[in-house]
């Protein structure tokens, strides 16, 4: 299949495949499921697995396929014809952002969902976050199970175990938490234009939550503290209650929480906003546009607004274009000039502009 430099509108109807088509592109980027899936639960019912082989033209020519097995659930990447040993020298193949109704949940959702917004973006365009985000998750899951081995056993070298673990945690943490403050106050005030651009008449803000100072000389030496200090709690559960993997992006409408008190409309309004600039913090890392995949994300929104977030799109720099909706009378005016296909049954049918 090949996508026009434009990009492309998929029209089907619903369960016909076209978030699926979407689910594959993004893959190149994450090398995993969009929606956090498990590759086994990705792969269609009653086969082997999947394959997905792509020609990427930007920022960087590239081939990359990806393959992943049932049978002992083997994953194998190769760019370029060889073979990638470590998943992460390939994330990124493709930049690509998503846009789709659920987004939402990035808003009225838990804080696990904005954390793990945090982590794609800023790995994805950075990799020193990434690095420390790897041996950060790495000493976490070897701390939590010391503590529950501790918490069994009661004896003192697995309590001396749960030690060992906490200098990488605080030094990996340190950099995960100044590399989210650092974005968050760079781009709070972006956000908040962005939303009244859209339409929002509140006043509406983005803080970093985090349960340390994220402004002190040594977030480290914190971290540090922190640890030692909720050592007897994290004992007692077999967790770790200290850290970057419990803090939160908060988004606040009039001094309230968004999550909590903002209608579907204000929730829906600060999720294209904070894609929006997702997809520039990509743009800037990589030097290119990331690919827009839109799975129907207007569907939910009045003609008036959806316009005003395609214009916004366009200020942002809208890059190649991947539109999925179920009629052609979903196609927004601004987007009706993209090439067309249909999809039916999960295969392409036809395509014409």
């Amino acid at each position: 299949m090949e996508f026009p430099s434009e990009g492309l509108a998929v029209v089907g109807d619903n369960g016909q495949g076209k978030t699926n088509l979407l689910e594959a592109a993004y893959y190149l980027s994450l090398l995993r499921s969009v929606r956090g899936a498990r590759d086994a639960d990705v792969a269609r019912f009653d086969t082997d697995g999947f394959f997905i082989d792509a020609n990427v033209c930007a920022p960087d020519a590239h081939e990359i396929s990806i393959g992943f097995e049932r049978a002992g659930r083997r994953k194998r990447v190769r760019r370029d014809g060889a073979v990638v040993d470590r998943l992460s020298d390939a994330l990124g193949t493709l930049p690509a952002v998503m846009f789709s109704p659920t987004d939402v949940e990035l808003v009225s959702g838990a804080p696990s969902a904005r954390r793990r917004f945090f982590d794609i973006m800023l790995a994805l365009s950075s990799r020193g976050y990434l690095q420390a985000l790897q041996r950060y998750r790495a000493a976490l899951e070897r701390r939590n199970a010391a503590l529950r081995d501790a918490a069994r056993t009661g004896a003192h070298a697995a309590t001396r175990a749960v030690d060992v673990w906490e200098p990488p945690l605080a030094e990996h943490g340190a950099t995960l938490i100044r590399a989210r403050r650092a974005w968050v106050k760079q781009v709070a005030g972006r956000f908040a234009e962005r939303c009244a651009a859209i339409g929002e008449r509140g006043e509406i803000e983005l803080r970093y939550e985090t349960n340390v100072n994220p402004n002190a000389e040594s977030v480290e030496q914190l971290l540090t503290d922190a640890l030692a200090a909720k050592r007897p709690t994290d004992l007692r559960f077999g967790l770790t209650h200290v850290g970057p993997h419990r803090d939160d992006l908060r988004l606040l409408l009039d001094g309230r929480e968004l999550r909590e008190f903002g209608s579907a409309g204000q929730q829906r309004t600060a999720a294209f906003a904070l894609r929006t600039l997702e997809a520039e913090t990509l743009r800037d890392a990589r030097g290119a546009s990331p690919v827009f995949l839109l799975d129907d994300p207007f569907a939910e929104l009045d003609a008036g607004r959806a316009a005003r977030v395609l214009g916004l799109l366009r200020d942002v720099g809208l890059g190649q274009t991947v539109l999925a909706v179920p009629r052609d009378s979903d196609i927004p005016e601004e987007l009706t000039a993209l090439p067309r296909c249909r999809v039916e049954r999960g295969r392409i049918l036809s395509s014409s502009r």
